[in-house]
């Protein structure tokens, strides 16, 4: 009875935060496939740790904790790959911003996002797209506030500086960094 109980919570926990686990890998890495394999790594620990998890705390960013650091190995696990000259299967950055931004300023956007170093994107990722707060993301990445707070600061700055023709308020303003979250 004790299992039932356990595989209806589990499968509670996946169907609630899947989705969000997917695109935020998904945004982080460019590709499906790893995104896949991110999300299924991810909800694997979940499960296996769960005992450990702080029943006081938000269950939410605890899982995005453990996804952002799955991603983060990942992304390494690439890079080596790339260095002793096997190249995985990605689909082109070109083929993911047409399917995920539509216009022409949202292609500008995303692109600017692209460009920025991994510590940045992940806040802007975690905050705009996937809406986490910062009190959230700070656990996530488990690092102070103040020190999230500076990263989206840095990046957002980064951000206006790269969009040329004060375009960057604009596009903020319009929403259009949160379109992608509606996929």
């Amino acid at each position: 009875m004790s299992d039932q109980i356990v595989r209806e919570t589990a499968e509670k926990i996946f169907n609630e935060h899947s989705n969000f686990v997917y695109r935020t890998a998904f945004f982080l890495t460019k590709s499906s496939e790893l995104a896949d394999d991110i999300t299924q790594e991810t909800f694997i620990q979940v499960f296996r740790k769960f005992n450990t998890y702080n029943s006081s705390k938000p269950l939410k960013p605890w899982i995005y904790k453990i996804a952002v650091n799955i991603t983060r190995n990942m992304i390494r696990k690439q890079k080596w790959l790339k260095f002793f000259g096997e190249i995985p299967e990605i689909r082109s950055a070109e083929f993911i911003e047409n399917y995920i931004l539509k216009s022409e300023e949202e292609h500008e956007l995303w692109r600017a996002v692209n460009n920025l170093n991994l510590k940045g994107k992940e806040v802007i990722i975690l905050h705009f797209y996937s809406g986490l707060t910062l009190n959230e993301i700070s656990v996530c990445l488990g690092i102070p506030i103040g020190t999230c707070k500076s990263r989206l600061n840095s990046a957002l700055n980064t951000l206006r500086k790269s969009i040329p023709n004060n375009n960057f308020e604009f596009l903020l303003k319009g929403g259009n960094l949160c379109e992608a979250s509606k996929l």
